[in-house]
């Protein structure tokens, strides 16, 4: 489980554009807290700490305990704002989490067991179905990222939901049963080799049946248009002769 982590607000006055870019100009970050039997409120973070925080990733799935004027709550963000030309965070919403709660979030993958994997070591590909799971989280409970294990998986292989270890209390809202998370397939170039075999076999198979559908029937008439000489069909009446 990720640790907790702690983090110090200040009460913000104000709302609106205004205000907000004058928190930015103090190099504090404008947030907003909210959730439980409390009323929202709005709130500033130093820019410098939140951006060190951002920065180590899986923000959104870290809990922060949130001292507020000596008071501490326990919080997790919800959404991150952030500039599309800097790329720093702008705004930030982080909702109170009470005893007992669960919270949804999407739950990072990752993989270990590649060098004992034969599909890897045939060339296979991995392909990742899911980058992240969404699950439903007891606040206690949340896992840093759910790890697959690779060892023995060959190509065609694949590494179900079931397969991953799961925390206690924590499941997937994904509605579809044992779901796929990850699977071995084989290299392009294996695929285009076995594309091709099939297409060259598919033709050699209808190439016979091509050339006895082109050959004429025994006894059949000739067509029309026939060369000169060729023999008259059986049956056919005699010119009478001339007297």
């Amino acid at each position: 489980m990720r640790q907790m982590q702690e983090l110090s607000a200040e009460p913000r006055p104000g709302t609106g554009k205004g205000p907000a870019y004058q928190t930015r100009r103090k190099g504090r970050i404008p947030a907003v807290v909210y959730g439980g039997s409390e009323a929202p409120q709005n709130l500033s973070v130093d820019a410098h700490t939140l951006g060190l925080h951002v920065g180590q990733g899986g923000f959104l799935t870290t809990l922060f305990m949130l001292e507020v004027g000596g008071k501490k709550q326990r919080v997790i963000p919800r959404q991150l704002q952030l500039d599309p030309v800097t790329d720093r965070p702008v705004h930030v919403d982080f909702m109170r989490l009470v005893a007992g709660a669960t919270v949804k979030l999407a739950i990072p993958v990752r993989f270990k067991g590649q060098e004992n994997s034969p599909g890897l070591k045939r060339g296979g590909v991995l392909n990742i179905v899911r980058h992240e799971v969404e699950m439903l989280c007891p606040a206690d409970n949340i896992p840093d990222y759910l790890e697959g294990d690779l060892s023995g998986l060959d190509i065609h292989g694949t590494l179900h939901i079931n397969d991953f270890q799961l925390p206690e209390g924590a499941k997937p809202t994904v509605r579809e049963e044992n779901f796929t998370v990850a699977s071995i397939v084989a290299p392009t170039s294996v695929i285009e080799e076995q594309r091709a075999a099939a297409a060259a076999a598919a033709a050699a198979a209808a190439a016979p049946a091509v050339e006895e559908a082109a050959a004429p029937a025994e006894g059949a008439a000739p067509a029309a248009g026939a060369a000169p000489g060729a023999a008259p069909a059986a049956g056919a009446a005699k010119a009478p002769e001339k007297k």
